[in-house]
């Protein structure tokens, strides 16, 4: 089937599922398969749920007229987002980067919200199936989308440019994560800067760029570049006030000044909330607008979250961890005013060789903190961390808290999503 006339049925539908326990009735389902399914098999499910039509890739389960026999569900998922995305032509800004994309996502978001009608990228479907998906949502009424890409091999950011065909792009940063993938830093940045070579390419387009990283601005030839920083004179200049814990800064712009406070953990998120400041006001966002879609903005998902539970105030930051964010946090909280604080940090995944150095960084770091309490958590951290507690795995840190039973502390909770930290909140 040529992907005009699966495009024709596809508006019939008016949605695409590949859940097959989620099928709002009269979409259509395509079979994906992983390492543990094979999504052909539930086709015939999908359409009793209500689907109007079955994208499936192996002809056994092509059993009527509902069924759509393709070559690849995955590839023709991605065609059929492509080529939806060029019907409506919505401008797209692309978001990717080591750390905080999904913050600046949700920021930015937030911020043109206040002006206009935006489709962006919900939680972090930002891989080969997610973007798609993200696309496929699009409609009419959408003015603008902001669509986040992340990556953990080399290549990945270059396969989601050509699916998406962002008009804009925005790199938060690079840094030291999933070396195992990328095979070293420099990988890294030469797979976050696939979102700058698309641009480049495509012509006139403009970026919004961190001023001050000079990773970015190394590979940002040839491109617009709209800055933000902390340096003056800039499109955005900004400049922190105080995170304790919350952040709070001002950003200056044409001689006038703008306070906000927002609800964000950490100084390291300043430069998020400027870049979100840079794309509201080039999109002409009305600055008290900016300003107030900043102030509301609540973070969930274990993304930098304070929780009072009545014994001891968590600052939750367990989806995910890399050397970089590692440090950026402890630096943080190091600089936090609390009278008791502790840290529980979990293995960083995905560092290949350079995982056990890294590990002991942090360590080092940690040794001239002296924070009342460390516990770490995974075998990477037990490996170089003699002098502090450390425990196997997450359930022999519920036991230890069980027993120990913490109360009127600041806690830092911090690890990769896998280390599944973000059970211990239950436990303080």
């Amino acid at each position: 089937m040529e992907i005009e006339e699966l495009y024709s049925r596809f508006q019939v539908c008016g949605t695409v599922t590949t859940d097959s326990r989620h099928c709002p009735q009269g979409s259509m389902f395509i079979a994906l398969k992983g390492e543990t399914f094979n999504g052909n098999a539930f086709a015939a499910q999908a359409l009793a749920q209500g689907c109007r039509y079955a994208v499936v890739d192996e002809p056994e389960y092509a059993r009527g007229e509902s069924y759509i026999l393709v070559d690849d569900c995955l590839q023709v998922l991605q065609q059929l987002a492509n080529y939806h995305r060029r019907q409506l032509k919505t401008p797209i800004i692309g978001i990717t980067g080591t750390n905080g994309k999904t913050t600046t996502k949700e920021l930015v978001s937030s911020v043109l919200s206040k002006k206009y009608k935006v489709l962006f990228t919900q939680g972090n479907l930002n891989n080969h199936i997610g973007v798609p998906l993200t696309l496929l949502r699009l409609n009419k009424e959408h003015e603008m989308a902001v669509v986040e890409m992340g990556a953990n091999h080399p290549g990945e950011i270059k396969a989601l440019v050509q699916i998406a065909e962002p008009d804009y792009g925005l790199i938060t940063n690079v840094g030291k994560a999933h070396l195992l993938g990328f095979g070293s830093f420099e990988g890294v940045i030469k797979t976050k800067g696939e979102l700058y070579d698309f641009l480049r390419e495509k012509g006139n387009a403009t970026i919004f760029i961190q001023n001050e990283n000079s990773y970015l601005n190394a590979i940002a030839h040839g491109l617009h570049c709209v800055r933000y920083g902390q340096a003056s004179g800039l499109f955005v200049s900004g400049k922190l006030l105080s995170c304790s814990p919350f952040l709070a800064f001002e950003w200056m712009s044409e001689r006038n000044t703008y306070p906000v406070q927002t609800h964000l953990i950490g100084a390291y998120n300043l430069d998020n909330a400027l870049a979100s400041v840079a794309v509201g006001k080039y999109f002409d966002v009305a600055p008290e607008d900016i300003c107030e879609a900043l102030s509301t903005y609540m973070p969930q998902n274990n993304r930098s979250q304070l929780v009072d539970t009545g014994r001891n105030k968590l600052i939750v930051d367990a989806y995910n961890a890399n050397p970089t964010s590692m440090m950026a946090a402890l630096e943080n909280f190091r600089q936090v005013q609390a009278p008791h604080k502790m840290v529980i940090l979990g293995d960083m995944k995905e560092l290949g060789e350079a995982s056990l150095e890294e590990h002991r960084k942090i360590v080092g770091f940690l040794d001239g903190c002296r924070f009342d309490r460390v516990m770490l958590a995974g075998p990477e951290f037990k490996a170089v961390a003699s002098a502090y507690e450390h425990f196997d795995n997450v359930d022999a840190v519920k036991e230890a808290l069980e027993k120990s039973k913490p109360v009127g502390f600041t806690i830092l909770i911090k690890g990769s999503n896998s280390m599944k930290l973000s059970q211990l909140p239950a436990y303080l």
